[in-house]
């Protein structure tokens, strides 16, 4: 059977910058980070920071006063669902009809009802551990609240480091390619601004061990960069064929993923680049702009670059190069799609947004980068992910035709 072509017709973000496709639109054009000080932690564990998502209310959004107790990644995502139907045009009445299938990626469980249980069960005792460790915990349960309030659907949970996100979309888009559905809800999703697990990332040089000038601290590629941020949130979209009467933002072509060997990071990276543009059919030269994973960690960036380098070469110089995460941190599963949901926009409006902090080029990472918003057309454009035990996943995504 002939593979359809597949468009983004909804995005939801739920994020530091923004919630709703025009708030995370105006957040990532301004040179803005939205890392702060997180004060709730332990005075003795010493500081933290975050890029947090502000004035989140799961009722805004649900009209189910169960909602308020599902986990805060759960929350985000159903939030997420709920602006990217909306942004879509669909009518929850007509959902059912286009067998919707349901693709969420989250690297996390529940953070927060695994430290209440920790709490309890150190503070009074075994008999106080709480039994929704059970149900809420697990990420399988995202998808599943989702299909709650669309009345049903066919749910499949990612659980592939930081490249989560990614990998839903690229899942989620081969679905409605090869015609088992005529609608995906897909992205990432991802809440783990908790005692732990900051505390151990802070410890794994994975977070600030500092709160000095927080603002700062998220510098992707950037010389005098030292390691992430980290952030939360969610980014949801609504994948449909090319031939559904709605608009479209952007086509998902193409999608890979791949994993590093322990003795050669970036060599996995490499690979679902390579396998990416050989799922879409494209060449190098088609590239026009890439938003890479860009975290801000001293050898992760420059690892990135080296692997850009490798497969571009000469073209890479002309190519513009953004990564998000000076403004909304390193939201891990979230990232990927929160990128994608970037690169959507940008394509729809023409702009590239700024990569915040980049302020000093660093020589290991020779990429064309801006700390301004760029507003130019582009056709097609890489997406980046990388995650903890060397995962990767790779999308292209190319302007909508039918906008």
């Amino acid at each position: 059977m002939k593979r359809r072509r597949v468009k983004i017709t909804g995005i939801g973000p739920v994020t530091p910058a923004g919630i709703g496709r025009e708030a995370f639109h105006r957040g990532i054009l301004e040179h803005v980070s939205h890392v702060g000080p997180v004060k709730r932690f332990p005075e003795e564990a010493g500081e933290f920071v975050a890029a947090e998502v502000k004035k989140f209310r799961i009722e805004e959004y649900v009209d189910n006063p169960a909602a308020k107790r599902l986990p805060r990644h759960t929350q985000f995502a159903l939030a997420g669902t709920v602006l990217a139907l909306a942004d879509a045009g669909i009518d929850r009445s007509i959902i059912q009809k286009l067998i919707p299938v349901i693709v969420t990626g989250t690297s996390l469980m529940d953070s927060d009802v695994v430290n209440r249980t920790i709490e309890n069960v150190a503070q009074k005792g075994p008999r106080f551990a709480l039994p929704r460790v059970v149900f809420h915990g697990p990420v399988a349960t995202i998808g599943a609240s989702i299909a709650e309030i669309i009345g049903g659907g066919r749910t499949l949970s990612l659980q592939s480091a930081c490249c989560s996100g990614s990998d839903a979309i690229g899942h989620a888009a081969a679905m409605v390619a090869n015609g088992e559905s005529d609608l995906a809800i897909c992205g990432g999703t991802e809440a783990p601004i908790y005692y732990h697990p900051m505390l151990e990332l802070k410890m794994a040089g994975l977070a600030p061990a500092t709160a000095e000038r927080p603002q700062q601290l998220s510098r992707p590629f950037d010389m005098w960069r030292t390691t992430g941020v980290i952030g939360e949130g969610a980014c949801i979209m609504v994948l449909e064929p090319e031939s559904s009467p709605r608009p479209g933002y952007a086509y998902v072509s193409g999608y890979s993923f791949a994993t590093d060997p322990t003795a050669e990071p970036g060599l996995g990276l490499l690979e679902a680049i390579r396998m990416c543009m050989a799922n879409a059919g494209r060449k190098p030269e088609s590239i026009e702009a890439i938003n890479a994973w860009g975290p801000g960690h001293k050898v992760i960036d420059a690892v990135e670059a080296k692997v850009l380098r490798q497969y571009f070469g000469d073209l890479l110089d002309d190519i513009p190069t953004v990564s998000i995460k000076g403004a909304v941190g390193n939201p891990f599963a979230a990232a990927g799609a929160m990128q994608v949901g970037s690169v959507a926009l940008g394509m729809r409006h023409d702009f590239i947004p700024p990569t915040v902090n980049w302020l000093h080029p660093d020589p290991a990472c020779r990429l064309n980068l801006s700390a301004q918003p760029r507003y130019v057309p582009f056709g097609a454009a890489l997406v980046n992910s990388h995650g903890l035990s060397g995962t990767n996943s790779c999308l292209l995504i190319e302007r909508c035709t039918s906008t």
